[in-house]
Formats: C-alpha cells, sequence, structure tokens
C-alpha cells in the first residue's frame, strides 16, 4: 500500500511549472483546483521554476490569465536566485550573457551590465535556456570563458517538455560552452541546496514540514530528498515510475497528476 499519511504534516509546498503546472503554455490537468485545494487549506505555498527565461511575473499573468489564483510573490525562478548567489558570492559588473528575458531583467535589475561580444571583457558568463542560440553566442562565451570569467549556469535541465515533445534546455548550453573552454559551470537550479534553502527562507516554513512537488527526478525530487523535504513526482512531465527504477531516485508519493493529488491528500486532511 502506498504510504501517503505524510501528508498530513505538510503545511507549505514547492511547486515546479513546466511539465507540473504548465506544459508549453497549457495549464495541466488540476492547475486550477488545485491553487484552489491549497487556497482553501491555508497550504503555504512557492511556485519554484528552474526555468530562466521567463520572469515571474509573466508566469504570474500566464498562470492567473489560465484561472489560477496565485500572487507575483508566489513564484521564485532560477534567475532570481542565481543573481542573489552572484552578488552575495562574486565580484564584477559586466556579463556575457546566453539566455532570454527572465535572466536578462534579473541581472539588470541588481545593476549588472550586459555586454554583447568580445570588446569589453566580462566578469561572468552567464547561460540560461535560449531559443535563440547562435554559433555566435556560443563562440563569445568560449572566448570570455578562456579570457577568465567566471562561469554560471542557472539550471542542469537538458530537455524541457513542449508541445513538440522534450526539447533542449540549458543545461545543452551549458555542456557545449564546458566542453569548448574546458571550464566547469556553477550551476544555481535545482537540484543545488541554495535553490531550496531560498525557497524554505522566503516561505519560513521548516524543510521536516514542506514538500517539493515536479516532473523531474535529478532536479525536483533529487533535490527535495537532499534538503530534507518530503518529495511528489507527477506524471505529466520527464519522469514517471519506469525512470525511478532506471534513476535510482525514489520520491515518497507518485501521481498521476494534479487531480490524483488533490485526490489523495483531501482523504488526509
Amino acid at each position: 500500500m502506498i504510504e501517503t499519511s505524510f501528508l498530513k504534516k505538510i503545511k507549505a509546498l514547492l511547486i515546479d511549472i513546466d511539465g507540473t503546472l504548465l506544459s508549453s503554455d497549457k495549464p495541466l490537468p488540476g492547475m486550477v483546483e488545485f491553487f484552489n485545494f491549497l487556497n482553501q487549506h491555508s497550504i503555504n505555498y512557492l511556485i519554484l521554476s528552474n526555468n530562466s527565461t521567463k520572469s515571474p511575473y509573466t508566469y504570474y499573468q500566464k498562470i492567473t490569465s489560465l484561472g489560477g489564483e496565485i500572487q507575483p510573490e508566489n513564484i521564485l525562478t532560477s534567475a532570481g536566485v542565481t543573481v542573489q548567489i552572484m552578488k552575495e558570492k562574486y565580484t564584477g559588473k559586466n556579463v556575457y550573457l546566453i539566455g532570454e528575458d527572465g535572466i536578462r531583467e534579473a541581472l539588470e535589475k541588481e545593476g549588472y551590465q550586459i555586454i554583447k561580444n568580445v570588446t569589453q571583457k566580462a566578469d561572468f558568463v552567464v547561460v540560461g535556456g535560449d531559443h535563440y542560440l547562435t554559433y555566435e553566442k556560443l563562440k563569445f562565451a568560449s572566448l570570455h570563458l578562456q579570457a577568465g570569467a567566471q562561469f554560471i549556469g542557472t539550471n542542469p535541465d537538458v530537455l524541457v517538455p513542449s508541445e513538440e515533445g522534450l526539447i533542449p534546455e540549458c543545461g545543452v548550453n551549458i555542456a557545449a560552452l564546458e566542453a569548448a573552454s574546458g571550464k566547469k559551470a556553477i550551476v544555481i537550479g535545482k537540484p543545488n541546496p541554495l535553490m531550496y534553502q531560498s525557497a524554505l527562507k522566503q516561505l519560513g516554513n521548516h524543510a521536516s514540514e514542506t514538500a517539493m512537488i515536479g516532473d523531474r527526478l535529478e532536479t525536483d525530487i533529487f533535490g527535495g530528498l537532499q534538503a530534507g523535504l518530503k518529495t511528489i513526482l507527477v506524471e505529466t512531465g520527464v519522469d514517471n515510475h519506469q525512470s525511478i527504477i532506471r534513476k535510482g531516485i525514489t520520491p515518497d508519493l507518485v501521481v498521476n497528476d494534479l487531480i490524483n493529488l488533490i485526490s489523495i491528500w483531501s482523504n488526509q486532511l
């Protein structure tokens, strides 16, 4: 019998976006009902995404337009945590960026200067997901890394769910530059403990009363387990029951979708 009684003790939830709440820009089954359930039962939550291409406000607009009742402060992305860690641990302001609006806005908000080529020296090469990746971007990033720039990746995800199937994400960009430059990236997003520490601090909850729900074993689930959280795998994205055996990462609970989770959780309240 599947053990679900731990849900009685859960007072807070970290929620992945892509493959958990949304597939591309479409809601996955039960998204609206799930937020209604959390709000009704006063379960604290933070949407925690490795996707650095979009800003928290963009996600807020998308989710609310689809009927989800959330607030902008309910969202934390790897872009925000990446910039927070850069400020705390490193010096320098010039950034060569491979990425999109989410990470660009986060960097510029904190006063970082985005440089366009190799005419200026970069203190950092920051790499996120980039649907507009070109050879020239990889070339300039590689040259900056060879010249001594600090190598920062927003997240390790190699693939992201889309309507077309699983398509390349940030991890592919990082791997290409590691091969080209011979340098290893410091990768901030899940499963890095820094991502979970930032989330728990923002929530104000202890790990022992918090669960992580997501669709990826190597990031959402592995990171949650390492952070001392209960973990829930939802089979609407990358991983499923078969993946657990193959990858050797075991969540506390596996659900078909959010509707299934609402049903199980309701029986524990």
